[in-house]
């Protein structure tokens, strides 16, 4: 598992780069996504539904991108989730507000199969941006929401928001 900083060469996306992504969406599909996750801390829910995804997309050539202001993540967990630890990317103890245009600029590089991102309350102009990167770069974008106002003793359920023109 590496740490980045905000600043670092991952994030600088090349022209070389973005204009390979825009060559394979040319064809009319979306290639990419963005959906946003919320969840409940103390319920495993989340982690069961997208941990075989992150697997999967682990087995590509891409970098696995972790944006999480506050959090650290576990080596121990990840090789125990069977997630390659050698591919995956975390940037963390950014400012939340950066963290919006850290994602952007992540998924528009295409040098991430994923980016995960703890974000704050985004705009529609933020999550039509975030979606566009998304389908240049050829990833999958969740924005992951946590949320705490949810009592475990009353048994709520976590919530899955799919963000999709295939349902919309």
């Amino acid at each position: 598992m590496r740490t980045q900083s905000l600043y670092n060469t991952h994030f600088s996306h090349t022209s070389f780069a973005v204009s390979n992504a825009a060559e394979s969406t040319n064809d009319g599909k979306e290639n990419g996504l963005i959906s946003e996750l919320v969840y409940n801390e103390h319920q495993p829910a989340v982690v069961q539904l997208l941990l075989p995804l992150l697997q999967q997309l682990g087995m590509q050539s891409r970098w696995l991108l972790w944006l999480t202001p506050q959090q650290k993540l576990s080596k121990l967990w990840l090789q125990q989730s069977g997630l390659p630890v050698g591919k995956v990317v975390q940037l963390s103890q950014i400012n939340s507000l950066d963290t919006v245009e850290a994602m952007e600029k992540a998924l528009l590089t295409g040098n991430y199969s994923v980016v995960l991102g703890w974000l704050p309350d985004l705009t529609e102009e933020d999550r039509l941006k975030l979606r566009r990167a998304a389908e240049l770069g050829n990833a999958y974008g969740f924005i992951m929401r946590p949320q705490r106002d949810i009592n475990p003793v009353h048994g709520h359920c976590s919530t899955l928001k799919i963000h999709s023109s295939l349902y919309h």
